[in-house]
């Protein structure tokens, strides 16, 4: 077993972790090590009699599941090429990536199977229920038979037992493709990425070498979408490659849910987007200690310590009492939250990745985090900033190395717009890069607003500062006429506990957006605002899709 392929490192675990429970559905069964990879070995048998070959692409959608992540690494080990596809893109994204991708064969959710309309898919062969690998659909007459007759083969096969040495696996090459992982497309149709099997391995040892507080046997939470790289690398590769027992929610992840499951689970590691920490600091923390004796005790040097250490502990205790690291990705961290979990020495930290470097291209463990940031340009890979002072003059992010991908699938256009000529990945965001190597983001490219007098300003800088408000659920600066405008989510649960009626929402508004403008250079301050009573139009990635307010 080559410990320098990801194969290698995946095999080893499961043979090293044999016994043990690998994965766990919300209120459902639970796979060990051993049944995870007999059925691997099943499903190789069931692409066999299906004719895949090498190289054929497998796609699956669903919500997240132990299945799902057999489908993933079936069809890996077996030298078939996954197509990962988010369950909530709508219908007609699933069926363009499931028809663009020359998938084959298709694992999918029930309810989003009846949902399809399968004369769009002229190419696809075989469709299997990700609920219970039940056979929807198949061209085969063979593929048929050998689906009824399965579980007497599979009786007569494992008669005498399934032994490590039984384990299905092959040695992957650095350039082969694994996977295709189509991006959210939130202005034109989802572009495949494909990423070769030293991405999925640089990603997997890096997350091996720099999380050790991580073992053998340690639960984690699986929330973020598996289908979208963040979620994949790190809730999944990295968990699978370092024996862990993954439990899946396998829904939304309200903050009621994940109390259950961090309570019962208590893992060490807990993967987030921004939204879910600065809601619970927002709501929960901030109205505690801007009242009362709390209050009080906060603003004197020597028993403020007292009051952050308790809340220091309540959150923890939030995350099921055994947190060792929060990793938060996705998105900057709003600033006031920031400073607050500094001052109470919370263990968080701010990563940086994207699809296309499957998806890490910085990180920190959260005691060498510096505020701000997005962690420290990770091993195999490198960074540079397109501008003349890189330390000091924002520019776009250039970056690569070991964890870059092929290209689009089927768009050498697109590949060849996102590459310089010397083979720099151009991130489209926006930032800076200081001498220990710390990558700070200011923005995407394409949001940035240039100003009456040649400024550049940096709308998530000014949006950060509004959902820094209790009372705002989410919000845009958009530029209109020249103008900074600002569209405010209120979060309505917030007013209703401090009585603001309706018709007071815009005279409230409009202090909370003045007190703001005290803060912002006076080239960036908001000239207007509308409130937006609905939550904003979002990808799968949980971005809002900008160009729809604009």
């Amino acid at each position: 077993m080559n410990q320098n392929t990801f194969l290698g490192l995946i095999e080893q675990s499961i043979r090293n972790n044999w016994q043990a429970p690998a994965m766990t559905d919300f209120e459902g069964k639970t796979f060990s090590y051993k049944d995870f990879a007999r059925e691997i070995d099943q499903l190789h048998d069931y692409f066999h009699a299906a004719d895949i070959q090498r190289g054929d692409k497998i796609a699956v959608c669903g919500k997240n599941s132990a299945r799902w992540t057999i489908v993933f690494f079936a069809t890996l080990s077996y030298g078939a090429v996954a197509v990962s596809i988010l369950h909530e893109f709508d219908r007609e994204s699933v069926q363009f990536i499931v028809d663009h991708s020359d998938s084959k064969m298709f694992f999918v959710d029930e309810s989003i199977w009846r949902l399809i309309d399968d004369t769009t898919l002229p190419k696809l062969e075989h469709v299997f229920s990700l609920d219970d690998f039940a056979l929807l659909k198949s061209t085969s007459d063979a593929v048929g038979a050998f689906v009824n007759a399965a579980p007497a083969y599979f009786e007569k096969k494992y008669e005498n037992g399934f032994f490590v040495n039984d384990l299905p696996f092959r040695t992957d090459r650095p350039e082969e493709l694994a996977v295709i992982n189509y991006t959210s497309g939130t202005t034109s149709s989802p572009k495949g990425v494909m990423l070769p099997y030293r991405s999925l391995w640089s990603n997997t040892k890096f997350a091996n070498d720099n999380l050790q507080f991580i073992q053998a046997g340690d639960n984690i939470v699986c929330m973020l979408p598996m289908a979208h790289t963040y979620g994949l690398a790190f809730e999944i590769l990295n968990s699978i490659s370092m024996g862990c027992h993954i439990h899946f929610l396998g829904k939304t992840p309200s903050p009621k849910i994940l109390l259950e499951a961090f309570a019962r689970v208590q893992p060490k590691l807990v993967l987030a987007v921004p939204l879910i920490i600065e809601k619970i600091v927002t709501r929960n923390v901030f109205p505690i200690i801007s009242r009362g004796a709390a209050a009080v005790l906060t603003k004197m040097p020597l028993l403020n310590r007292i009051v952050y250490n308790k809340v220091r502990k309540s959150m923890i205790d939030f995350f099921g009492g055994s947190l060792v690291e929060v990793v938060i990705g996705g998105a900057a961290l709003n600033g006031d939250v920031e400073k607050f979990l500094r001052k109470i020495r919370f263990p968080y930290t701010v990563g940086y990745g994207m699809t296309e470097c499957g998806p890490l291209i910085s990180y920190s463990f959260w005691t060498d985090y510096k505020m701000r940031s997005s962690g420290k340009v990770v091993e195999r890979m490198q960074v540079k900033i397109d501008s003349a002072d890189p330390e000091n003059i924002v520019g776009e992010i250039l970056t690569k190395g070991t964890n870059l991908m092929l290209g689009y699938y089927k768009n050498e256009e697109a590949t060849k717009q996102t590459f310089t000529q010397d083979g720099w990945l151009k991130t489209g965001d926006l930032g800076t890069l200081d001498r220990d190597n710390f990558v700070f983001i200011r923005g995407r490219n394409k949001n940035m607003i240039l100003g009456s007098s040649g400024q550049n300003i940096y709308p998530e800088d000014i949006e950060a500062r509004i959902n820094g408000s209790l009372f705002v659920s989410e919000s845009l600066a958009i530029e209109e006429n020249q103008k900074i405008v600002a569209l405010i989510v209120p979060d309505y649960e917030a007013l209703q506990a401090e009585s603001i009626a309706d018709d007071h929402l815009t005279d409230f508004f409009g202090k909370v957006i003045g007190e703001i403008n005290t803060k912002l250079p006076a080239y960036s301050k908001i000239a207007s605002f509308r409130i937006h009573t609905e939550a904003f139009e979002k990808t799968p990635k949980r971005s809002i899709k900008r160009f729809k307010y604009q």
